[in-house]
């Protein structure tokens, strides 16, 4: 298993990622970015795929129809969505990609996806969280 973690820790070197924190025994990585919007991005090999996460925000008391909006702007994402956290409180970006073929652009793809997502609808999303 850490044959996909040091592939994947090797990637990250490649695109020039700061790797903040690492758990070999859990087989995940944390990584920043902070120029494109990446910060506390947690990457988890864990076979057959490698899972993408970073907390966008907590969903606001009144979230009017930030819902419906989070579901439109998926639908622009060239990888990845924003998805709830299992108990609605939470907003975060993910994706899954599937580890045995993963190879540095399409990694690559799925974290500038994230960081086109945050350029397009950041402003947006942070007029929901100030209400």
């Amino acid at each position: 298993m850490s044959e996909y973690l040091d592939r994947v820790k090797g990637y990250l070197l490649d695109l020039d990622l700061t790797i903040v924190a690492e758990n070999e025994a859990d087989t995940l990585v944390v990584v920043d970015d902070e120029d494109n919007g990446i910060k506390q991005l947690v990457i988890d090999c864990e076979p057959p795929i490698v899972v993408l996460e970073q907390l966008i925000a907590e969903v606001p008391a009144e979230p009017g129809d930030l819902f419906v909006r989070l579901l439109q702007m998926n639908n622009t994402l060239v990888h990845g969505a924003f998805v709830l956290d299992e108990t609605g409180g939470r907003i975060f970006f993910r994706d899954t990609l599937q580890i045995s073929h993963l190879d540095v652009n399409e990694l690559e793809g799925s974290i500038r996806s994230l960081s086109l997502a945050l350029a397009e609808y950041g402003a947006e999303l942070l007029t929901y969280l100030k209400k």
